[in-house]
């Protein structure tokens, strides 16, 4: 979501979202002998190297065709005021569920949803929808410093990296706001470089809870420079680059970082895709298949999303260009049936597979 924004957290207790079968069909023996038992399913070596959907870990060649950075809703109000008290799941509902259903037509099975706590991350709501259209759906734990930290909570301020990566452990651990959803990445964001010291602690705190979770680090970043410099913290806490990824990637016009960050290990995520943007993004692919590194490629809308606090949720942007427009470019120029399927399969799926990767 490049609006810099992302997520919001409410208070209300939440029945949990999934029944027993779904916890037998989707969560693995852990998960449903957790569920069975009256417990809350916790992390464990079942995980490891599978992906955690919002009902349950699956496999990563279950994942098909996945975008790695959409929203289905987001709120701008602000840390200090989001609630779910300001909008109508019924009603988010009727207008997302219709796109998603139109992506999964479209050849699409995983959806990736990154909107952050603070921002409007709804566990439950996406629950449902993974219910309702047959997607994998995936959330995320972590916090949101960009947009000059208008979205990081106030207690962030005060703890350390240490104390915020046990918030978002326990997220891991014992499910999303006492619901059974769990993270299946961590989300940060923070603006252009240099860091300010909230940002660099959010860095920080996403690299000890990758080390004790596996989870990927998916990081909103301001410019190359930025990236950089979390590649150069990540380092500093043991964690190798290919635990992270540099969200909006496309907004660096010096491709020489892209080059750099992907020779490291990096993945490099390329999530502007829109019907404005088909020509700018073809150049981006393209420049790092000729470097030898479109393994290290992820590619995504940044679409959606129900926006509170607008009528019927504002203009929703769907899911689909990326099969309309922009894989058909790409095959024009040059890319072949194997790169197509590296970066709408192959490379999503190593990436959200849960497995902590240390440098």
């Amino acid at each position: 979501m490049h609006h810099d924004s992302e997520n919001r957290q409410g208070n209300e207790t939440l029945r949990p979202v999934c029944s027993r079968r779904e916890a037998l069909h989707f969560g693995g023996a852990a998960i449903a002998a957790a569920w069975m038992g009256g417990g809350r399913a916790h992390a464990g070596d079942s995980v490891e190297g599978r992906v955690m959907t919002v009902t349950g870990p699956v496999a990563p060649g279950e994942l098909g065709i996945t975008l790695p950075h959409e929203h289905v809703l987001v709120d701008f109000i602000g840390a200090d005021r989001v609630s779910r008290d300001r909008y109508d799941p019924d009603e988010v509902m009727r207008v997302v569920e219709p796109q998603l259903r139109r992506l999964r037509e479209a050849g699409a099975k995983t959806l990736a949803e990154c909107t952050p706590a603070y921002l409007g991350r709804d566990p439950q709501l996406l629950a449902g929808f993974a219910r309702a259209t047959g997607m994998h759906l995936l959330t995320n734990t972590g916090y949101y410093a960009a947009a000059g930290g208008k979205y990081v909570p106030a207690h962030a301020h005060g703890e350390s990296a240490d104390q915020l990566a046990e918030r978002w452990l326990d997220e891991w651990r014992e499910g999303i706001e006492g619901t059974d959803v769990r993270p299946g990445f961590i989300k940060i964001g923070v603006d252009a470089g240099p860091l300010t010291e909230v940002g660099r602690k959010l860095v920080q705190a996403a690299a000890r809870t990758h080390r004790q979770s596996g989870l990927t680090i998916a990081a909103h970043t301001g410019d190359g420079a930025a990236a950089l410099e979390e590649l150069t913290i990540l380092a500093e806490e043991g964690v190798s680059p290919s635990a992270w990824i540099w969200v909006h990637a496309q907004i660096e016009q010096n491709l020489e970082l892209h080059v750099q960050a992907a020779g490291r290990g990096a993945w490099v995520e390329f999530d502007g895709v829109s019907p404005e943007s088909i020509e700018r993004h073809v150049a981006l692919v393209t420049n790092m298949k000729r470097q030898g590194l479109l393994e290290r490629l992820l590619i995504s809308h940044d679409a959606g999303w129900y926006a509170v606090g607008e009528p019927r949720g504002g203009s929703f942007r769907p899911y689909d260009t990326l099969f309309t427009q922009f894989l058909p470019a790409l095959r024009a120029a040059g890319l072949g049936d194997d790169d197509v399927h590296r970066l709408t399969v192959a490379a999503p799926a190593e990436a959200l597979a849960i497995r902590v990767r240390r440098s």
